[in-house]
């Protein structure tokens, strides 16, 4: 079976193919201005024999309309959207209202606790949002947090300060050693990537009294390896780690 697996983010697009239980390279782009033609050459491009394209979306609909508009170009079959479900792959959503927690967060969850079998895990995303979700060795999701990952912290204070926005613009660099900088623009920066490093230390701190034991910290998204040397606590990037909870749905957990 050849199956094309799309994670449309709030910023980009990442997609593999599924082809006889094998997950590919995995490729990514940014999505702005991204229409049918877009997903249609870039995404689906002249793979033929395309028996199911399964989709992962928490961007606005118009994206998952243009995949589907993408498909009927190319021939394909109609995407299916997945959608987060109380329990699925060995995951049981700890959410008051499940359909309210994001469906990458859930597959992120299903492929981490997949890869670290019979281990609680906290998986943790760095995209525009920073997530952070902790599984327990039973597949428990136990909850999470969400803050703005450190472009996004950044862009909040630039925006929403006078005096600061004007200091940070122009003049030298001003990056200093770990956390202190030495210029306006250096320490907004600097402090946003270590808040959010702090964030996710202590988070792997408090699961550890949740479930009793230290969980596998498992890291994903574009912002992950820029924030990874930051962390006290050991880590594991899987760049893919939505794709692959994808695959484990396509094959039914």
């Amino acid at each position: 079976m050849t199956t094309l697996l799309v994670d449309i983010g709030n910023s980009r697009v990442k997609w593999a193919w599924l082809e006889g239980g094998r997950l590919g390279k995995a490729r990514a782009a940014d999505h702005s201005g991204w229409r049918a033609r877009d997903f249609a050459r870039r995404v689906i491009g002249s793979k033929r024999n395309i028996e199911r394209i399964l989709v992962a979306s928490v961007a606005a609909d118009a994206l998952t309309d243009a995949l589907a508009a993408a498909a009927r170009l190319a021939g394909a079959p109609a995407p299916e959207r997945v959608t987060t479900q109380r329990r699925a792959c060995a995951v049981t959503v700890g959410y008051i209202d499940p359909w309210r927690l994001g469906v990458d967060r859930l597959l992120a969850m299903i492929a981490a606790h997949r890869r670290f079998a019979g281990q609680p895990v906290c998986a943790v995303a760095v995209g525009t949002a920073l997530t952070i979700d902790l599984v327990g060795a039973n597949g428990r999701h136990w909850g999470g947090s969400i803050i703005p990952a450190p472009p996004l912290m950044v862009a909040s204070l630039l925006e929403g300060t006078n005096g600061i926005r004007r200091r940070a613009q122009g003049g030298a660099s001003g990056r200093g050693r770990a956390l202190f900088g030495r210029s306006t623009r250096a320490a907004v920066e600097q402090g946003a990537r270590y808040a959010a490093a702090a964030a996710v230390d202590r988070a792997v701190s408090e699961a550890t009294e949740v479930v009793g034991r230290e969980p596998q910290l498992v890291l994903t998204g574009g912002g992950a390896p820029g924030l990874r040397p930051l962390l006290r606590t050991a880590s594991v990037l899987v760049p893919d780690l939505v794709l692959e909870g994808l695959a484990a749905w396509c094959v039914g957990g």
